[in-house]
């Protein structure tokens, strides 16, 4: 049983003796008392802005908050548990659980093929629970890891978790840290990883009080696209972020964290934050396996540098939305919005994306105006980079919320998703995307007043770039604080009863069969993105990577004619085609037709 909390320079510490240590900084205040049960007590205050106290007789489940002069009281900002909201009091909490994994050290990143979901929409019941009883789905598609979207307590009962405003803190809505520990606990009893979605980039719009006792934390020249910027250069606040993912990892024993929108933490310490955090990271969990995914619009490679043996020295890898986009104007010929950097050729962007790993590797770039976006990308392994077809963004953020499925042809949504799964970057799948989902997945809060009112002008305002939406269509938009826009955006597990989601769970279980059998053996050998492209046409390609003990080899033809062929297939062995016959057909100098094959030969075949 896990009874050793993981301490924390913020927040509230209970003992194993019912004594209970209470932290704050609290720099533009002069006193501070502690309500702890109803009872107050004055805490006490050091030259630096910290307030402390402790208390003896304390225990666990009692509420708990803090006093400012006028009377006012607020959660703690480290807070482990709420008794209702983000405005309600804290609960002082215990980390005794009972684990049953206790053995479980994790799995090699190589191994991962991502299943990303919302814990609220992700089944009738909205909570861990509701996972929980889902995890055997899960695993026997084959996915190897679950990814959940933020669980960090914020304002109401549903939204999608990036306007936290508690970072230490599982919503109670979806059964707090108990029921989180639950549900991490039984993925590992299934041999599933478990990652989470932490955001360090900014804090929600509504019940967030630290501008009343520590307006320092907030970096006044400069605001992220969310709100107020965070003061990184700050002891006190590195301390609260620099602390927030070694919790999440030791408390929770999650097998790695994906960071949200890096491009927006500015940091000018001699180490950025960042790279302390990773570091840290690394230094206290070397007995396991722990994966740090990145998401950064600036297509960077710098975060991700591997020592001799391929291993991660900071984060393992970084979401690929340049593949994202390109297999996305391939799938549905959109070019509003920033679809429009990669509508001209898509098949040659995706091209370049499977063999180089970013599209944009410092040319001019549209959406930024022209200005240079990403840096060279092919030094990198292709383990390196996480690929998708849809996430919880790119579906969420469209003003309909619409799913792939419900933009696309069932055949080329097919096409692509076999290139997702056997190419050698790191696959993630959307919940539902397995089975075939149509259910849209909007964006949804629950505010309230004037915060609801600008939330939903904000989010008309949004597709102003997107030429498919007149200002009279953007009048329907769905209002993200409606419970009818949450409600339709929950999956439909009946979907995935019928013969359609059986047929398309089959391609899915085939496939990630046919990624473990070989292309995982092969990652971890792979130092480099070692690919090469060959375009015969707008509509088809061909990429050949070497693996360190041979070649990989995928061709694809998303158009409707055959074309001739010159691939040199003597020694392939097919890994799988489409179609049968489609590998035939290639032997002989054609590529049919709507079709997908991938094969592989070892040295010296």
């Amino acid at each position: 049983m896990n009874r050793e909390p993981f301490r924390t320079t913020w927040g509230a510490s209970l003992g194993p003796d019912g004594s209970a240590l209470f932290r704050l900084w609290a720099p533009a205040l002069e006193e501070l008392r502690l309500d702890l049960g109803g009872w107050q007590r004055p805490m006490e205050r050091r030259d630096d802005g910290w307030f402390s106290l402790e208390v003896s007789g304390a225990a666990a489940g009692t509420p708990y908050g803090f006093i400012l002069p006028d009377g006012m009281m607020f959660p703690d900002p480290a807070s482990r548990a709420q008794l209702s909201d983000v405005h309600g009091p804290s609960v002082l909490t215990s980390s005794a659980f009972a684990w049953q994994s206790q053995s479980w050290t994790g799995r090699p990143w190589e191994e991962a093929i991502i299943y990303e979901l919302h814990v609220g929409a992700f089944t009738p019941e909205g909570n861990f629970g509701g996972v929980l009883k889902r995890l055997d789905h899960i695993a026997s598609a084959g996915f190897t890891a679950i990814e959940l979207m933020p669980v960090a307590q914020f304002s109401g009962t549903r939204g999608w978790g990036y306007d936290g405003v508690l970072p230490y803190c599982p919503h109670s809505a979806y059964g707090g840290a108990e029921g989180l520990k639950r549900l991490v606990d039984a993925s590992h009893q299934r041999g599933l990883m478990i990652f989470l979605d932490v955001v360090y980039n900014h804090f929600g719009p509504d019940g967030n009080y630290l501008n009343a006792y520590a307006p320092d934390f907030f970096d006044p020249g400069r605001k992220t696209p969310w709100g107020p910027a965070i003061r990184f250069e700050e002891p006190a606040v590195r301390a609260f972020f620099l602390e927030n993912p070694l919790y999440w990892l030791h408390e929770f024993r999650f097998d790695g964290l994906r960071f949200d929108a890096i491009d927006q933490i500015k940091d000018e310490s001699e180490t950025p934050i960042l790279e302390e955090m990773a570091a840290a990271i690394r230094a206290q969990f070397s007995g396991r396996e722990i994966h740090l995914m990145t998401e950064d619009e600036r297509n960077i490679v710098a975060l991700h540098p591997r020592d001799e043996q391929n291993s991660p020295l900071l984060f393992t890898a970084e979401w690929n939305d340049d593949f994202h986009h390109a297999a996305h104007c391939i799938a549905t010929g959109e070019s509003s919005g920033y679809y429009a950097a990669f509508a001209d050729d898509p098949v040659s962007h995706l091209a370049r994306a499977l063999a180089e790993g970013f599209c944009y590797q410092g040319e001019s770039y549209s959406p930024r105006e022209g200005k240079p976006r990403g840096e060279p990308s092919a030094g990198q392994p292709p383990s390196t980079f996480v690929a998708f077809l849809q996430n919880h963004d790119q579906i969420g953020n469209r003003a309909l919320g619409e799913r792939l499925a419900a933009l696309a042809e069932p055949d080329i949504v097919e096409l692509l998703t076999a290139i997702l799964l056997l190419n050698p970057q790191m696959p993630l799948v959307f919940m539902g995307e397995e089975f075939g989902e149509t259910n849209p997945f909007l964006f949804f809060t629950d505010f309230h007043g004037e915060l609801a009112r600008a939330v939903r002008e904000g989010r008309r305002r949004e597709f102003a770039d997107f030429d498919h939406f007149s200002e009279q269509k953007a009048e329907h938009i769905p209002d993200p604080n409606a419970l009818p826009t949450f409600e339709a955006s929950m999956l439909d597990w009946d979907r995935a009863a019928t013969e359609a989601g059986r047929q398309r769970l089959g391609l899915f279980r085939r496939l990630i069969e046919a990624r473990r059998a070989h292309i995982v053996p092969h990652l971890a050998g792979m130092k480099s993105m070692q690919g090469e492209a060959v375009q015969y046409s707008k509509q088809a390609l061909s990429v050949r990577w070497g693996t360190g003990e041979g070649i990989l080899l995928l061709c694809v033809n998303f158009g409707p004619d055959d074309l001739a062929s010159d691939e040199d297939l003597a020694g392939f062995d097919a890994i799988f085609e489409s179609r049968d016959g489609v590998f035939a057909s290639l032997a002989d100098g054609w590529l049919p037709a709507s079709c997908v094959a991938v094969a592989a030969k070892r040295d010296g075949a």
